[in-house]
């Protein structure tokens, strides 16, 4: 029987994501458990390049578990895993470093970015080396895709340039994997209109107590318009996250009632207050549940990473043995 195609999704832990994270993001990518046989790992050895706070780092590692089980990833059906406790994927990482040129790596943006800005000198030899641990990521679970953003898309032709490398060396070992880019992706609006982000400081995160929540909501920001006057629900931006979290009968009636008018912002804020409990009120008690409890967490990654292993070390082996390597113990 063909298998399914396999995907990889890596999370970042940085701490609880927002609204722009939540339907940016993690909802496309827990949907791909449904049609996919799909992989999942926290990048806790991706943060090493910024983060030097040992405890943080532990902490948010479990935030970043506990959002993705409390929003609807089911480890049964899928692998979940801290990208750590694979240590292979370090080895992988070394053998692609050994038939990559220096030259793909000063392309990627990060270099480059550090490089505008008089950096480059100071740049630490992780974030330099960041696009080959990440080629490692996809390549060692013989990923078929990996679901980006458009501005993501160059990670993953590295990773098939790597890949191309070393099977032009050493014949094929390594599956070549492929971007999964959605068709259009809405841009998320934060309180102030522009796009959410933490670095505009305009996010509602997704586990907010509704108390702080309803407040957040009150403070988007809208146009002049008064309580009379007719509105234009797509220009909106308490309209757009409404959205997001309405059915679409709801989405209807409050549109015709921003066309018609007197229908307040503070009545649409009210609405949206509401809605946005409504969805994320159960998963707001799964999360601090489990949060509640860091060995059962642990234990599902733990779990997670035997399943992965198993994959890790099939890959591994093959890339041993074309090079010249030994099988690593068993």
């Amino acid at each position: 029987m063909k298998r399914r195609l396999r995907s990889l999704s890596g999370i970042k832990p940085t701490g609880t994501p927002h609204l722009g994270n939540y339907f940016g993001m993690v909802q496309p990518a827990i949907a791909l458990q449904e049609t996919h046989e799909a992989f999942y790992f926290v990048a806790d050895y991706h943060a090493l390049t910024t983060g030097r706070d040992p405890a943080l780092l532990r902490r948010t590692s479990l935030e970043i578990a506990a959002t993705f089980l409390a929003l609807g990833l089911d480890p049964q059906r899928s692998v979940f895993f801290r990208q750590s406790d694979v240590p292979e994927v370090v080895e992988l990482a070394w053998h692609l470093s050994c038939v990559t040129g220096t030259g793909l790596l000063m392309r990627a943006h990060a270099y480059k970015a550090a490089l505008d800005k008089g950096e480059a000198g100071v740049l630490p030899a992780g974030t330099f080396f960041y696009p080959v641990l990440m080629a490692a990521d996809i390549l060692l679970y013989d990923s078929d895709v990996v679901p980006v953003g458009r501005d993501q898309v160059q990670h993953i032709e590295m990773a098939q340039d790597m890949a191309g490398h070393l099977n032009a060396l050493y014949g094929d070992c390594l599956r070549r994997p492929e971007a999964l880019v959605e068709a259009a992706v809405a841009t998320i609006v934060g309180l102030d209109g522009q796009k959410m982000s933490k670095s505009y400081k305009n996010t509602i995160e997704v586990f907010l107590p509704e108390k702080a929540l309803r407040k957040l909501v009150m403070s988007i920001k809208t146009d002049g318009a008064g309580l009379d006057d007719p509105k234009t629900p797509e220009t909106d931006n308490v309209f757009s996250l409404y959205k997001l979290v309405a059915t679409p009968a709801e989405v209807d009636d409050m549109a015709e009632r921003y066309r018609a008018g007197g229908f307040g912002y503070g009545h649409a804020k009210q609405r949206l207050a509401d809605a946005l409990n409504a969805h994320l009120a159960a998963p707001r008690e799964r999360y601090h549940a489990l949060l509640a409890d860091p060995a059962a967490l642990d234990d599902v990654l733990r779990e997670g990473a035997v399943r992965a292993r198993a994959v890790a070390r099939d890959t591994l082996d093959r890339v041993r043995d074309r090079v010249g390597l030994p099988k690593l113990p068993r």
